[in-house]
């Protein structure tokens, strides 16, 4: 079994550097900075700058998405895939030997840029490399990375917290992403160079339907959607009466919902129709993300994290699958703008979260506005609905 797993050929072994791969790509260089949050909050960080650092961070993953489109050749995706990895490592390594704000501005943005290499252009690879005929399956495996990620970067963060200080934290994030790195950078790659010939296909607009458009809009409120809870959840958990230190269970929930999600909501588009899927996750997570602001009850709150970390991977799996097969000949253009509104989403969200939380002293107003904005997505794949295409 040993050896099958050193074969870069094997598809489990290919399974395993990917997820190891989103764990340091997502786990370390994006969600241990919400799992860290709330113990920075009380050391250095003000809410107002972690909001900055989170939108900083989401531009840079942004950059990233848009410019690992434009990456035709597998030669070179490997090598941006790399560069991702390394940059992943070495911006949590920034994080944990200095509090000099501008460089961790600077390491945010650039750990967004790592972030997207890892994931996008990391789960490219993964695709090409799987041996299976049908790979939906193996790509779900693939995307139950993010739950893992969530779950042995809070774990790591945790352990570490019991004894030291946060950045004793980041700094045991850093040796734990540096040493898991060298498999994933092993197994995917090649044994030789590739000859892969880039295919054209002219740009059309026609693609923007107004049900496209609908779509991308949708999209566009998830991003908003994901972000909130995805940078806050702990400290909200931790603000409401009684639950002072159940932020981090909440978000450890939030990693184990997240790891069968994609495979689940992918099976149930499958049988019932993507865009239907769709609708039903997006409600669930309106549910979870209004829970703290209506009530302090421990059961109720841990269940918000389960509905967060359950819906938003699925989600993001659910439109871009729905946007691959509407996309035909185009995914490029499709995909692309699909990314940009997310990542408008992404960047936004956070700067009107800390604006209204320091206005009101507290999450209930910026998770009213992320509710509704979320909702207004629902109501938008609705309308959809009544003038979907009939091959989707």
């Amino acid at each position: 079994m040993n050896i099958r797993l050193l074969d870069r050929n094997n598809n489990v072994a290919i399974l395993l550097a990917g997820i190891f791969a989103i764990i340091v790509g997502v786990g370390v260089a994006r969600f241990a900075f919400t799992s860290l949050l709330p113990n920075m909050l009380e050391g250095f960080l003000t809410l107002t700058f972690a909001g900055i650092l989170a939108s900083f961070n989401f531009a840079g993953y942004l950059s990233g998405a848009i410019f690992s489109i434009f990456i035709k050749d597998i030669n070179t995706k490997v090598k941006y895939f790399r560069i991702g990895m390394f940059l992943s490592v070495l911006t949590t390594f920034v994080l944990a030997t200095t509090t000099n704000e501008t460089l961790w501005l600077v390491s945010r943005v650039v750990a967004g840029f790592g972030s997207a290499m890892v994931l996008i252009v990391g789960g490219a690879l993964v695709m090409v490399k799987l041996n299976f005929e049908d790979k939906t399956k193996a790509m779900g495996i693939h995307f139950s990375g993010i739950g893992f990620a969530i779950l042995v970067s809070e774990l790591i963060s945790q352990y570490a917290l019991r004894e030291g200080t946060f950045s004793d934290a980041w700094m045991a994030l850093t040796i734990f992403a540096f040493v898991i790195s060298f498999y994933s950078v092993y197994i995917l790659s090649f044994d030789k160079t590739l000859k892969q010939e880039a295919v054209k296909h002219k740009l059309s607009k026609s693609i923007f339907s107004t049900y496209v458009i609908l779509l991308i809009l949708a999209y566009f409120t998830e991003g908003v959607g994901f972000v909130v809870q995805g940078t806050f959840l702990p400290d909200i958990i931790n603000s409401l009466k009684g639950l002072e230190g159940y932020g981090s269970v909440g978000w450890l929930i939030v990693g184990i919902a997240g790891i069968p999600s994609s495979i689940i909501w992918m099976r149930l588009a499958h049988n019932y129709g993507s865009l239907n899927i769709i609708i039903a996750a997006m409600a669930l997570q309106v549910i979870g993300i209004l829970i703290p602001a209506f009530s302090t009850n421990i059961y109720l709150n841990l269940l918000s994290g389960a509905l967060y970390g359950s819906t938003f991977i699925g989600l993001v799996a659910l439109f871009m699958h729905l946007g691959g097969k509407l996309a035909g000949k185009n995914p490029v253009v499709l995909m692309g703008s699909m990314t940009a509104a997310y990542g408008i989403g992404q960047v936004g969200a956070p700067l009107y979260s800390v604006a209204l939380i320091e206005y009101f002293g507290n999450y209930n107003s910026t998770l009213y506005v992320t509710a509704a904005i979320v909702f207004s997505g629902i109501i938008f794949l609705v309308y959809a609905k009544k003038i979907e295409p009939s091959h989707t």
